[in-house]
Protein backbone atom coordinates (compact mmCIF):
# COMPACT_ATOMS: atom_id res chain seq x y z
CA UNK A 1 0.00 0.00 0.00
CA UNK A 2 1.66 3.20 -1.36
CA UNK A 3 0.18 6.15 0.23
CA UNK A 4 1.13 9.19 0.35
CA UNK A 5 1.18 11.35 3.11
CA UNK A 6 -0.88 13.88 3.88
CA UNK A 7 -0.32 17.60 2.25
CA UNK A 8 1.17 19.39 5.43
CA UNK A 9 3.69 16.88 5.40
CA UNK A 10 4.95 16.64 1.90
CA UNK A 11 8.31 18.56 1.30
CA UNK A 12 7.13 20.56 -1.97
CA UNK A 13 4.54 22.35 -0.07
CA UNK A 14 6.84 23.97 2.61
CA UNK A 15 7.76 26.52 1.17
CA UNK A 16 3.91 26.96 0.39
CA UNK A 17 3.29 27.01 3.43
CA UNK A 18 6.05 29.61 4.99
CA UNK A 19 5.16 31.66 2.26
CA UNK A 20 1.22 31.66 3.49
CA UNK A 21 2.38 32.19 7.21
CA UNK A 22 4.93 35.35 6.26
CA UNK A 23 1.97 36.65 4.35
CA UNK A 24 -0.36 36.19 7.48
CA UNK A 25 2.04 38.06 9.59
CA UNK A 26 2.51 40.79 7.22
CA UNK A 27 -1.42 41.69 6.60
CA UNK A 28 -2.03 41.55 10.73
CA UNK A 29 0.91 43.93 10.93
CA UNK A 30 -0.35 45.64 7.83
CA UNK A 31 -3.63 46.80 9.75
CA UNK A 32 -1.52 48.88 12.47
CA UNK A 33 -0.84 51.22 9.68
CA UNK A 34 -3.92 51.79 8.78
CA UNK A 35 -5.56 52.08 12.14
CA UNK A 36 -5.31 54.46 14.61
CA UNK A 37 -4.87 52.59 17.93
CA UNK A 38 -6.37 54.14 21.32
CA UNK A 39 -4.30 53.07 24.63
CA UNK A 40 -7.03 51.66 26.95
CA UNK A 41 -4.53 52.72 29.96
CA UNK A 42 -3.33 56.51 28.45
CA UNK A 43 -4.88 58.07 31.58
CA UNK A 44 -2.78 56.12 33.78
CA UNK A 45 0.39 56.52 31.51
CA UNK A 46 0.37 52.90 30.25
CA UNK A 47 0.14 53.18 26.44
CA UNK A 48 1.99 49.56 25.42
CA UNK A 49 -1.42 48.37 23.64
CA UNK A 50 -0.93 51.70 20.87
CA UNK A 51 2.05 50.72 19.68
CA UNK A 52 2.90 49.17 16.56
CA UNK A 53 1.87 45.80 15.93
CA UNK A 54 0.58 45.39 19.57
CA UNK A 55 -2.50 42.78 19.13
CA UNK A 56 0.14 40.69 16.41
CA UNK A 57 2.87 40.56 19.00
CA UNK A 58 1.07 40.37 22.34
CA UNK A 59 -1.01 36.87 20.38
CA UNK A 60 1.84 35.09 19.45
CA UNK A 61 3.73 35.60 23.12
CA UNK A 62 0.36 35.01 24.40
CA UNK A 63 -0.09 31.30 22.04
CA UNK A 64 3.55 30.78 23.12
CA UNK A 65 2.78 31.08 26.80
CA UNK A 66 0.22 28.90 26.39
CA UNK A 67 2.12 25.95 24.89
CA UNK A 68 5.25 26.63 27.47
CA UNK A 69 2.53 26.33 30.00
CA UNK A 70 0.64 23.23 28.84
CA UNK A 71 4.30 21.33 28.13
CA UNK A 72 5.03 22.08 32.12
CA UNK A 73 1.41 20.87 33.27
CA UNK A 74 2.26 17.98 30.84
CA UNK A 75 5.42 16.71 32.87
CA UNK A 76 2.80 16.76 36.41
CA UNK A 77 0.18 15.39 34.97
CA UNK A 78 0.28 12.89 32.67
CA UNK A 79 0.41 9.18 33.88
CA UNK A 80 2.39 6.20 33.45
CA UNK A 81 2.52 3.97 30.01
CA UNK A 82 0.99 1.09 31.88
CA UNK A 83 -2.09 3.16 32.92
CA UNK A 84 -4.31 1.12 30.86
CA UNK A 85 -2.52 -2.39 31.78
CA UNK A 86 -3.32 -2.28 35.55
Amino acid sequence: MNERPHWLYRPENRPKLWALLVLIIVLALSASLVIHPHAHFANSGFTLDASFGFYAWYGFVTCAAMVAVAKILGIFLKRPDTYYDD
